[in-house]
């Protein structure tokens, strides 16, 4: 196979530093270089943080071992499949020069079986010296590239360069595990719990032996708290995501579709498990007013509305703004002819219809047996308004999918397929026209590679 190395800018991945190394899933951190020494001297046992390779956590690792980490991960991961294109982005950048000899035999090894594309600013003489191909990138003049001395269009050889077989990495019982150990036992899920125990215990203290005329109050406070408690953590999503996403494609993941999956149901679990400590200690301060079902649905849901992903992640605490100002939460009936009618939009308004001293102030509230459907409806209106801006966004991602395949098509010329055969080699022309190749070229191609 081939190694490409493209000299550009340098750049780096990034990996949250509570993963703990030894949990990575079907990844064998002894393979790491002077992994022995390391272990030898005791430092694994001696520094809780980590600190170096045989380190506990990530955050302990310098920049450069950290990619280590991710580079020695990516070869493990696809040791066993054959004819990728394995894109590396400054594998020696942050590393010392002890651990150069490593990567370079780790790259000897994978492009045995593998196309590699590799973007570097560092080394460059050691590995133009092993490349097959060189692409030089202007800092200047980005839409012309040079390959091999030769001026080609930039978008002509990006796509020059995409051939290989599709990876696959099947989920396994280790994945799940790895998901537990990383998103329920982090520090973030133990923050919420400390926080909730300090605040329902203030909430307690301060509200103990309420009488029922201040119910809305108890009511009011409850949900404000309960709020709070969760509303960090939806703020953090943002950030979780883009690092999960990059996490994913150096395959410490198996699938980033199956992260998040996992991560809304532990998200609407805390949602959930907030919202039974809200009922339990709103109860206790009053008496037992509020024990029916009903009112354990309206708390979640109202609580399920403040905190939808769509609007929590663009305009971080709107929801519980535009709950105060347009749900008549703290003056019931009040508010300008027509703005007010966004009430109906919020489980609050619904909440209020069912609460003693309250519900004779409503205006517009539904027959009581219907309210609890209203309240679950309500309680997803961002959920269908983000279906409906998805469905939009899928639809605008299949408009411009077509335009790229129109201009993909175009660019599939006679000169794209002898940049890539110049690339490549005729095995690898055959095998993307379809026309397959013989037990013989193989032979002889794997031959060729052993003398690369």
């Amino acid at each position: 196979m081939t190694l490409t190395v493209c000299v550009g800018s340098s750049g780096s991945g990034n990996m949250r530093p509570y993963i703990v190394v030894s949990k990575i899933p079907n990844f064998d951190p002894t393979d790491l270089p002077f992994w022995e020494i390391y272990e030898n001297e005791g430092v694994a046992d001696h520094i809780k943080a980590g600190g170096t390779l045989a380190g506990k956590f990530t955050q302990g690792l310098s920049g450069g071992q950290r990619k280590l980490l991710l580079f020695e991960l990516v070869c493990q991961r696809t040791r066993n499949q054959k004819d990728l294109l394995i894109a590396l982005d400054e594998p020696f950048s942050g590393v010392t020069d002890d651990f150069v000899p490593f990567i370079k035999d780790r790259l000897h090894d994978l492009k045995k079986k593998h196309n590699i594309v590799l973007v570097t600013n560092d080394h460059v003489e050691t590995l133009t010296d092993m490349a097959n191909n060189t692409i030089t990138v202007s800092a200047v003049d980005r839409s012309i590239v040079r390959i091999n001395e030769r001026e080609v269009n930039r978008e002509k050889a990006i796509l020059a360069l995409a051939l290989g077989e599709r990876y696959t990495y099947a989920s396994s019982g280790p994945d799940f595990k790895f998901f537990f150990d990383v998103e329920v036992l982090s520090g973030s899920l133990l923050q919420i719990l400390y926080f909730a125990i300090v605040t329902f215990s203030l909430y307690l203290a301060t509200f103990w032996d309420s009488n029922e005329e201040n119910a809305p109050l108890v009511l009011i406070a409850g949900s404000i708290i309960a709020f709070f408690n969760i509303n960090p953590y939806l703020l953090s999503l943002v950030e979780w995501r883009n690092s999960m996403l990059e996490e994913s494609e150096a395959l410490v993941h198996s699938s980033a579709n199956m992260n998040r999956v996992l991560k809304v149901i532990l998200t609407m679990s805390v949602i959930f498990v907030l919202s039974v400590v809200e009922f339990g200690v709103v109860n206790a301060v009053i008496d037992g007013l509020f024990l029916e079902f009903r009112y354990w649905l309206a708390m979640l849901c109202d609580s399920a509305s403040l905190t939808l992903p769509l609007t929590v992640q663009i305009v971080g605490s709107s929801p519980f703004l535009l709950m105060v100002f347009a749900s008549t939460t703290f003056s019931p009936g009040a508010g300008v002819p027509v703005l007010k009618e966004l009430r109906y939009l919020f489980p609050r308004f619904y909440w209020w219809c069912i609460v003693p001293e309250v519900q004779n102030l409503m205006e517009g509230c539904p027959p009581d047996n219907v309210i609890p459907l209203y309240l679950v409806l309500s309680a997803f209106v961002g959920v269908f308004i983000l279906c409906f801006i998805l469905g939009i966004g899928r639809v605008k991602t299949g408009f411009h999918r077509n335009k790229r395949e129109n201009k993909r098509e175009e660019m599939l010329d006679d000169e794209f397929e002898e940049l890539q055969s110049n690339m490549y080699g005729e095995k690898a022309l055959r095998r993307l026209r379809g026309n397959g190749s013989s037990s013989a070229d193989e032979t002889q191609n794997n031959e060729n590679d052993e003398n690369l």
